[in-house]
């Protein structure tokens, strides 16, 4: 699978699937392409997908230095394009993806053509940040505990039940298991400092911003306060969801976002 490399020689590894006009998809932090496995094959059947282990995850050179931030990650996604030979395409961020989504679209306007920002926020200063009890959970000394609230935190217990009834265990957006603990932790100050406000009514692409309505994890009112401050873009929750919204509501999600990106304007009607 191809590598580019970033403005600081970082190896980003990138992999493409399907045919078609090209679609980016961006994960969450400290989670690699797999991210998007539960649904890329969706994506793929109508686009050129291109996923990409940020920096810090999967085969992705992993520098323990101060390299990492939503802006910085950004770049590293203009890397991949040059070295795949795509000048423009639509961009799909999900969580920490979506922030540097915010960055692509602002910093890189000619590379986007259409953007879709899911269940992020525009950063700490202007946004909704997850309330104490949330934190408090997360940082339990216990890892197995962290793990928990961490997975309900992404999807419904129902989901998980059914899933673990199953005998399915394993989730893919709750990090890549092979990170280093330094690069954890520089994903998590990258994303905590990540502040778009500025930016985004630089943004030209046309924007849909999509939530699950109860997430709480990055909280749902943060949807609104992007979809305002980005000129024409429109705001669409969805019902019941969590954060990982984009998998256990994918028959919701992923037609909805499919109709944006071929040129629907993301309205309920």
């Amino acid at each position: 699978m191809p590598h580019a490399h970033a403005p600081d020689g970082t190896p980003v590894h990138y992999e493409l699937r399907g045919s078609g006009d090209p679609l980016v998809l961006l994960s969450g932090q400290s989670n690699s392409r797999h991210w998007w496995d539960p649904v890329v094959g969706d994506f793929a059947a109508a686009y050129t997908t291109v996923t990409v282990d940020w920096r810090g995850t999967g085969e992705s050179g992993r520098p323990d230095t101060d390299t990492y931030s939503t802006r910085g990650f950004a770049a590293d996604v203009v890397a991949v394009l040059d070295h795949a030979g795509i000048g423009r395409a639509r961009v799909y961020g999900t969580s920490m993806g979506g922030r540097v989504a915010q960055w692509l679209a602002a910093d890189h306007p000619e590379r986007v053509e259409r953007l879709v920002l899911g269940c992020t926020s525009p950063g700490a200063p202007h946004g909704v940040e997850r309330g104490p009890e949330v934190r408090r959970a997360l940082a339990q000394a216990d890892a197995a505990a962290a793990r928990r609230a961490l997975l309900e935190l992404m999807y419904t217990p129902a989901w998980i039940a059914d899933r673990e009834a199953a005998g399915r265990t394993e989730f893919g957006t709750l990090g890549d298991p092979s990170m280093p603990a330094y690069a954890r932790g520089r994903h998590l100050r990258a994303s905590a400092r990540h502040d778009a406000w500025d930016a985004l009514p630089r943004i030209a692409a046309p924007t849909l911003v999509v939530h699950g309505s109860d997430d709480v994890f990055n909280p749902a009112a943060n949807a609104a306060l992007l979809a305002d401050r980005i000129p024409d873009a429109r705001a669409r929750l969805i019902p019941g969801a969590r954060h990982a919204y984009f998998e256990e509501f994918a028959e919701t999600a992923t037609p909805l976002v499919l109709g944006f990106l071929g040129g629907e304007d993301g309205s309920d009607g």
